[in-house]
């Protein structure tokens, strides 16, 4: 009789387990949700609206993308919820932003890590610059340490959150000019923290160099510095820091893409890695990211789990340091 239920047992696994792969060779049935830990309007609000653009494309996935949006925190509450509630079945996206949560996992205080995340694919990469209003007597780096040295802690400027990429780039900035500043996270993110810019609730910011583009485009602010090794093919004009004398890397690189819950079957894990790179690749979203000022930087799941990585190793370093 035990021999009998063993078998039972076996044959209704195996028999499922084939339904399950079926299942998954039919994936998606139905509508997708792609959540953003940002609020609507920001850079990765926006970007991620167009790179999704296409999912419903018969050469793409065949069902839409909706974007759900849960700011708080500096993307925080967006991605604790994704970590410890989201269903691990391919019908709950979420946007990443690389070094954002991997900064805050080692900083502590929430329940995500790299290890609870899957890496699909990566679509851009924006770094981060130093944005003033457009009325400011600041026209350079020089001009921003200059009055930050004559009032210590006096200089306020806006950023999207704690430990995101805008306060990685802060916190550089305060070392390599031996200055200290009124960094203020903005609970808005960096749609609101620009909004402070442009309002006059702040001396300053740190931004995406996406929204920033946007701003100046439209008159609001000037940008005087960027975060990165090299000068931005967006905004040719603009130095970046090391131009300005200011030992700064390029470690606030905002990047961002699609990743999955840890758990997600890897069938679907497989058909998404495979399919959503050429979503990105797609000319029509190309263009709509070059008219909205953002740098793509297309990588596949492989290559962002290496990049996850050696990020991981550089911003322990990093944050141990500052």
């Amino acid at each position: 009789m035990k021999k009998w239920i063993a078998g039972a047992v076996m044959a209704l696994a195996t028999m499922s387990g084939s339904a399950y792969a079926d299942g998954h060779e039919a994936y998606p049935e139905r509508p997708i949700l792609m959540m953003v830990s940002y609020g609507a309007g920001g850079a990765t609000d926006f970007q991620a609206r167009i790179v999704t653009m296409t999912a419903g494309n018969e050469d793409a996935l065949g069902m839409p993308i909706a974007i759900v949006n849960r700011p708080g925190a500096g993307g925080r509450v967006g991605w604790n919820w994704f970590a410890t509630e989201a269903e691990a079945d391919g019908y709950t996206l979420g946007a990443y932003n690389i070094p954002h949560f991997i900064a805050q996992s080692i900083e502590g205080g929430v329940s995500y890590s790299t290890d609870d995340f899957e890496p699909i694919a990566n679509w851009g990469a924006d770094p981060a610059v130093f944005v003033v209003g457009a009325d400011s007597d600041f026209n350079s780096m020089e001009d921003v340490v200059t009055y930050a040295k004559e009032n210590p802690g006096g200089l306020t400027f806006s950023g999207a959150g704690l430990f995101v990429g805008h306060h990685i780039a802060a916190l550089q900035l305060e070392k390599a000019a031996g200055v200290k500043l009124a960094y203020i996270p903005n609970n808005a993110g960096g749609a609101g923290a620009m909004r402070a810019v442009i309002a006059g609730e702040v001396l300053g910011g740190v931004n995406n160099l996406s929204d920033a583009f946007r701003a100046q485009a439209a008159g609001n602010v000037k940008i005087l510095g960027v975060f990165d090794l090299e000068r931005n093919s967006f905004l040719p004009d603009v130095p970046t820091m090391k131009e300005q004398g200011f030992d700064i890397d390029n470690a606030s690189v905002n990047f961002r893409g699609v990743m999955v819950p840890k758990g997600t079957p890897q069938p679907i894990i497989d058909k998404l890695a495979a399919t959503v790179p050429t979503m990105f690749e797609n000319s029509r979203v190309q263009s709509r990211m070059e008219a909205g000022g953002s740098p793509m930087h297309i990588m596949t799941r492989d290559e962002v789990l290496e990049m996850w990585a050696a990020r991981q190793e550089t911003l322990e370093a990093l944050l141990a340091g500052l």
